[in-house]
């Protein structure tokens, strides 16, 4: 498939790492940039619009001084996250941000990336757009944005429920655009698998939760390299949108998750009146995508990407010969 300009010959492998609430600051996104992994970050962690302009300018300023990697390619180009749904008060306020530093790459999600598309198209930027429906692939299209990010089953943050298998083969019959894979994406061989479906990229967010760059408490890294795809619950009890949570975080809160039923996509159970002490999305209630299961041990994120560089690979080896990195055959 056509891969955007602005991913040719800078990236160490075919992924980006995505936007996570809290977790994705400068830091994170600068160390994925310098591995070779386009960083993305939500505008809204940063603060204020105020605090977006100095998290842009330091970005801009650091990547430009790293100049061309010694490790065989330049730093990946960082994005930028816009939630574009009416109940971001800030949207346009981080988007006249966001223009002025003509930020290279901006991914919409969760309303119409219409005027979005216009703006960053006009000074030279991307736009990629967040769906997790066919319905909502088409509307984004309709809206001019250069590429899809498929948001699967088993994906960290707001997840859909589809299979990447079904959702990947119905998009690409009309779009043959860009597109990037999310949902339980934690490995080398996950990154080959999204591209044999049909995917450009492979979209990792939870992969990179357990790192030292992570804006996030020791505790939730831990709770990350402690636990698998069973413990994490995908409800929409906690933001008003299905979400996928990791359930000792829940119940951390004080909440049995064995309460929280679900009839036609809304909680039944009353969980959140607790007064000025109730749990939030994200702050106190932490969320993961199935993958978890494959993540280890927290490291830094340089590490992480070496990983599953030789884990890709690997993969990409054994689809060519028929045999594993250590020489034994794969046929069946």
């Amino acid at each position: 498939m056509p891969v955007p300009e602005l991913f040719k010959n800078s990236l160490a492998l075919p992924a980006i790492g995505a936007p996570m609430f809290i977790a994705s600051t400068p830091d994170l996104v600068l160390a994925q940039c310098r591995a070779g992994i386009p960083g993305v970050f939500p505008s809204v962690n940063a603060r204020s619009p105020e605090s977006l302009d100095e998290w842009l300018t330091r970005l801009k300023r650091e990547l430009a001084a790293d100049g061309s990697a010694s490790r065989g390619f330049p730093a990946a180009p960082f994005g930028v996250n816009l939630i574009v749904h009416a109940t971001n008060p800030r949207v346009a306020d981080d988007l006249a941000i966001v223009t002025c530093h003509r930020v290279p790459f901006v991914v919409t999600s969760v309303g119409k990336p219409a005027e979005v598309v216009k703006v960053v198209h006009d000074y030279g930027g991307i736009v990629f757009h967040d769906v997790t429906t066919v319905k909502y692939a088409r509307k984004a299209i309709e809206s001019g944005v250069d590429g899809l990010i498929l948001v699967c089953a088993g994906a960290g943050g707001h997840a859909g429920i589809l299979s990447p298998f079904a959702f990947m083969a119905e998009v690409r019959a009309f779009w043959p655009g860009p597109i990037a894979l999310a949902g339980a994406i934690s490995t080398g061989r996950a990154i080959r698998a999204a591209e044999v479906l049909g995917a450009d990229f492979a979209y990792l967010g939870t992969r990179f939760l357990a790192t030292r760059e992570a804006s996030v408490p020791e505790a939730y890294k831990r709770m990350i390299v402690e636990h698998a795809a069973a413990d994490v619950m995908y409800t929409s009890a906690f933001s008003g949108l299905p979400a996928n949570y990791l359930r000792p975080s829940i119940v951390a809160c004080g909440i049995d998750p064995e309460t929280i039923e679900e009839s036609r996509g809304k909680p039944t159970v009353k969980i959140f009146e607790q007064g000025a002490n109730k749990p939030k999305a994200w702050k106190d209630l932490w969320s993961a995508g199935q993958g978890i299961g494959a993540i280890q041990e927290v490291t830094s994120v340089e590490e992480v990407v070496a990983t599953l560089r030789r884990e890709y690979r690997d993969a990409c080896q054994t689809a060519a010969t028929g045999r594993d990195g250590n020489g034994a055959s794969q046929s069946r």
